[in-house]
């Protein structure tokens, strides 16, 4: 009997002129997220979107919903008049169907979305509670808190019967915010920085800095593994991921400059690196995981010395969370077990007992400047590696020539 769906919009309902286009492309995202389900078919308002099953799976598009972002939330649902007596009908059948043979406890909550239906929302779901109660065995109405709380939204393309209200991710549509280089460092922070991103519109390119024979190739395939994982998320469920030889780079740090200044250095060749890319491939901003505090690179004051070496906007996602609350989004999304993986990426080589955590920009150029790192830079940047990865297909670094 249940063969549709309706979706609620995110936060992109509020904006205002630009609206329109925000409401185009969520709608042809979920089409084309759904594409493989040949039987469904499409209907949609500027508030409500429905896909009307027509046999086909309902979990099937619940998996796909769940990866869509820009959706607020979604409902199977039952469709009828806005006539009380179909209303009530269908209304009983629906309580049953979740009261099994139980005593339970409901209410009605009615939408009115449609102003033109007479009475107010109150007043509608008393009168349809009151035709449900005498004809269901062990009902009763509680109106705080109820076993089952049965939703009617009219509107003025059909009247809507549901129980269950599934969250969707939120955000804006896949594509209408931009390009992003996501730092994709292999820990729990930066895949979790990109999911948020991803949830923001943002579309993904992956970076990526490989330290062979210092990091391993089991190193390289965590973060593979990480990116196909969060590529779920995107439109057609693929990102690419560039891989930078960092390795020289990383060593003439260590033997040229104070050790305390490791980190700084590194990060600041990073962003350089970063930063060329962004402007060979088109895109807007780069985005970490870092988060204000965490670790001795992570303070503000070396973010300010990190900065300086780029004009690309840096986004960090994660800036003001704590630790346990990444964590959470990383279980959430699936990338924690991954992360956690025990391999050691760039960032962990070479590192100072003590990092200075308070750096001077005047300082970390005298040291930059010891180190003359611009020919290894531009030799990284010119022997990067662009590996394609998408979610429904594994990559494995053992099977392809990875060569630096």
């Amino acid at each position: 009997m249940m063969d549709l769906i309706l979706v609620r919009y995110g936060e992109m309902t509020l904006k205002k002129k630009n609206y329109r286009q925000f409401l185009q492309r969520i709608n042809d995202n979920i089409k084309h997220k759904c594409k493989d389900l040949k039987h469904l078919r499409f209907f949609n308002t500027d508030y409500r979107f429905y896909i009307y099953l027509n046999g086909e799976d309902p979990q099937a598009v619940i998996d796909i919903l769940d990866t869509v972002v820009g959706i607020s939330s979604y409902s199977l649902c039952y469709q009828t008049t806005s006539d009380y007596d179909d209303i009530s009908r269908l209304a009983i059948e629906i309580i049953k169907e979740y009261k099994k043979d139980k005593k339970a406890t409901f209410k009605v909550e009615t939408n009115r979305a449609n102003k033109s239906f007479p009475s107010t929302s109150i007043q509608i779901s008393q009168e349809i509670a009151k035709r449900i109660l005498p004809n269901v065995k062990d009902l009763s109405v509680d109106v705080h808190n109820p076993d089952i709380v049965l939703n009617v939204d009219l509107r003025t393309e059909g009247t809507y019967i549901f129980v269950e209200t599934i969250k969707g991710l939120g955000g804006y549509p896949s594509g209408s915010a931009g390009k992003g280089l996501l730092m994709m460092s292999g820990g729990i922070d930066s895949p979790v920085a990109g999911f948020l991103s991803l949830k923001k519109g943002v579309v993904l390119d992956c970076i990526h800095f490989a330290s062979p024979p210092y990091t391993s190739d089991m190193a390289l395939q965590k973060v593979v593994d990480l990116v196909e994982i969060i590529s779920k998320y995107t439109l057609d469920e693929k990102i690419n991921l560039l891989v930078v030889p960092f390795t020289e780079i990383q060593t003439i740090i260590h033997e040229k400059a104070n050790p305390i200044y490791l980190v700084t250095l590194m990060r600041r060749a990073m962003y350089k690196i970063a930063t060329e890319v962004c402007k060979r491939r088109g895109i807007d901003v780069i985005i970490n995981g870092e988060s204000i505090g965490q670790v001795a690179s992570q303070t503000l004051e070396s973010m300010v010395v990190v900065n300086d070496v780029t004009n690309i906007p840096i986004i960090r996602p994660l800036a003001t969370f704590d630790k346990e609350e990444i964590v959470s989004i990383a279980r959430k999304i699936k990338t924690y077990e991954t992360s956690i993986k025990p391999y050691e990426d760039c960032c962990t080589v070479f590192v100072p007992e003590h990092p200075i955590i308070k750096p001077k920009i005047s300082d970390v150029i005298n040291e930059e400047n010891k180190c003359n790192l611009d020919e290894a830079i531009d030799k990284a940047i010119n022997n990067i590696q662009v590996i394609p990865l998408s979610c429904d297909k594994k990559y494995s670094v053992f099977d392809d020539d990875i060569d630096f």
